[in-house]
């Protein structure tokens, strides 16, 4: 059974557009060289409700499969030197695990 992982990053006020640049120009380019996008749903920003909020959706085939992606994410030095300049922008991190619902689409 496909496992989502659901990762809001609550963004100091003032600096989305930092992170925003950080990621169009490093974060996104280190996740499609070293082949981590194709585990994405999406990324998401915050509009209504609880703002400065940055949402990724990620899918994986299981736990076992999460569990090896954000191991070979985090020894990744590409995308790591892009945490690091992006770590000073994030106040609060909340990460959910969520299965699909045994009826409708599953993305």
């Amino acid at each position: 059974m496909a496992v989502y992982e659901k990762r809001t990053y609550d963004i100091t006020v003032g600096q989305m557009r930092e992170v925003v640049g950080l990621y169009k120009n490093e974060g996104w380019p280190a996740l499609e060289a070293g082949g981590f996008d194709k585990h994405l749903v999406g990324y998401f920003i915050s509009d209504t409700g609880p703002l400065h909020q940055l949402i990724h959706l990620w899918r994986f085939d299981d736990d076992a499969a999460r569990r090896d992606f954000w191991k070979r994410l985090f020894s990744d030095e590409t995308f790591m030197d892009f945490a690091g300049k992006l770590r000073p922008n994030i106040a609060r991190q909340e990460v959910q695990l969520l299965s699909s619902a045994p009826w409708g689409p599953n993305p």
